[in-house]
């Protein structure tokens, strides 16, 4: 698998006080198998689907006492460089470039609006090994309530080109490498509690939405949104557990037209 170009999603991890709970919890929902725990990176644990690398799940660090939460990588071929765009592009960097072992570099950053997200810098680990299949990474979206900030940002960073769907009912807009959409950018309306922060939305994809919503909300996770049916596919939004945000897409189930897009 050849390492993905600049600014597309590349890795996602989560980090959960009980892993236990949170491996039975997408064992069941998603189809995931784990990999042995690395002690020398914090126990960190990967997560197979059919066999290849789809994702990742930790303990917190010693001391740490941040909620659940998924985080969403994006490439980089310096991740340096990027830090220094990220400083300069009014984000935030909240853990400095560092090497993990022979794997790659990473870094933690919040976006202007809020929303935190990772880059990934890859070495012998060059991030999702599928996506778009059952069990895999399919789709994710900034949602945020600072979307001027966040659409100038993004693209300072990464070398975006932004389209914005024409329908003056909603805010989206999407971001574009090259030929292909790799993020979207939701604006979060009043219909959002105050209390919810800016995040980035990761989708899965799954065979069928509805089945994965009830397998999720029998072992204790939540339905925030859906199921519902869409031109992209039938997706639901919801919380595991430990509360973490997360979304399942069925992308086979498709309802309506695709909508227009115009360069923003």
């Amino acid at each position: 698998m050849a390492v993905q170009p600049e600014g597309t999603p590349c890795w996602a991890d989560a980090m959960f006080t009980d892993v236990e709970r949170a491996k039975s919890f997408y064992g069941d929902v998603l189809g995931w198998t784990f990999g042995e725990s690395a002690p020398e990176f914090g126990d960190y644990t990967q997560a197979y689907s059919g066999g290849k690398a789809v994702a990742a799940v930790t303990p917190p660090m010693p001391g740490q006492d941040a909620p659940a939460a998924w985080c969403l990588y994006f490439a980089s071929p310096d991740v340096a460089a990027t830090a220094a765009k990220i400083r300069d592009s009014g984000g935030q960097v909240l853990m400095d470039p560092m090497q993990v072992g022979d794997f790659g570099s990473m870094l933690l950053a919040k976006d202007p609006g809020g929303a935190t997200f990772g880059i990934w810098q890859a070495a012998q680990h060059e991030g999702f090994e599928k996506r778009g299949e059952p069990g895999a990474y399919a789709w994710a979206e900034v949602f945020t309530r600072d979307p001027d900030k966040v659409d100038r940002f993004f693209p300072a960073v990464f070398p975006y080109r932004a389209q914005r769907m024409a329908d003056d009912a909603i805010d989206f807009k999407v971001f574009n490498v090259g030929d292909d959409t790799v993020l979207g950018r939701m604006t979060m309306t009043d219909e959002f509690p105050p209390e919810i922060p800016s995040y980035i939305q990761v989708y899965f994809t799954v065979d069928n939405c509805d089945d994965a919503v009830a397998k999720a909300t029998a072992r204790g996770g939540a339905l925030q949104f859906g199921p519902m049916d869409s031109p992209f596919g039938r997706f639901a939004a919801l919380t595991d557990p430990e509360g973490a945000a997360f979304a399942v897409i069925d992308m086979k189930t498709t309802v309506g037209d695709m909508p227009e897009m115009a360069d923003a």
